[in-house]
């Protein structure tokens, strides 16, 4: 099951380009009830191993800009490490209903704005100017959903290269790519030193997800990208949704057990505040007439 589940993973992210830990993570959780702190540091470990076949191949191609790397670096790599920590902090202190809320609402977030950016025109022109030095406070908050949820480092990293740099379409590939993987890299080594961490797992979605990378690899020639990827960020609303979903119902049902178990102790006050009011008795009324 394990082998089958990366193996579809790494075929949707070679067929419709979606980053691996946006869905890494809610198919651990949801499907293999995977707990979320585990499945993220699973999440980021998966998202490492599969750019850091990518990664080279874009060196070696030279579609890195490293001056604008180092500023998106410079932003990423302090929000990665509070994102890791705060994620540590919401399991130390048992809020996994918080948590889980919190990655709905990201994974909707993340999958909200990759569709805006899917329906956006093509021939949109990029900025003539350069404000690489942006990225660095940009990135940030970046860094910190990428150390939460593992998401977001390729959709928001590439869009803010495309806003802020006048950087070709291949090294705004290369540059998110290089991105990616040293933040995934870095996440991933914090979680493991919490002790987030699962080898065996991570070992069977690495080798299915060989096999599903390479056979996304064969297959992306002969299949339309677009509605698969459009099918899959709808997809992932959905699991979003689902997160959020679970979350309100753990939240509200306390409170409607607490609801039933005070209604019959105020009924119970209420007739024992009835019963205990003294009664009145009034004398007898005399209808006969004096004489």
């Amino acid at each position: 099951m394990h082998y089958l589940i990366g193996f579809m993973i790494a075929l949707f992210i070679a067929l419709t380009g979606v980053g691996a830990g946006t869905i890494t993570v809610p198919v651990l959780v949801l499907f293999l009830g995977v707990p979320a702190p585990l499945a993220v540091g699973i999440g980021l470990t998966f998202a490492a191993a599969v750019k850091s076949i990518l990664f080279p191949v874009q060196v070696a191609q030279r579609n890195v800009a490293w001056k604008t790397l180092g500023f998106m670096l410079l932003g990423g790599v302090p929000g990665v490490l509070a994102g890791s920590l705060f994620l540590k902090h919401l399991a130390s202190i048992g809020s996994m209903n918080l948590l889980n809320s919190l990655l709905g609402a990201v994974l909707v977030t993340t999958a909200g704005f990759q569709m805006v950016s899917f329906f956006r025109p093509q021939t949109q022109s990029r900025t003539p100017y350069d404000r690489s030095p942006w990225l660095v406070w940009v990135m940030l908050p970046v860094g910190v959903e990428v150390g939460f949820s593992s998401a977001g480092a390729g959709a928001l990293g590439s869009s803010a290269l495309l806003t802020l740099t006048p950087l070709e379409p291949a090294k705004v590939i290369g540059t998110d790519i290089a991105f990616g993987f040293i933040v995934s890299l870095l996440g991933s080594g914090v979680h493991w030193f919490n002790g987030s961490a699962d080898p065996g797992l991570l070992m069977q979605l690495v080798a299915g997800g060989a096999v599903g990378a390479v056979s996304g690899a064969m297959l992306s020639a002969h299949l339309p990208r677009r509605p698969l990827r459009l099918a899959l960020l709808l997809w992932l609303l959905l699991l979003g949704g689902q997160f959020l979903f679970n979350s309100y119902k753990l939240w509200a049902a306390p409170h409607k057990v607490t609801l039933h178990q005070r209604e019959p102790q105020l009924q119970s006050d209420g007739r024992g505040a009835s019963s205990s009011e003294p009664r009145t008795v009034g004398a007898p009324r005399d209808h006969g007439v004096r004489l």
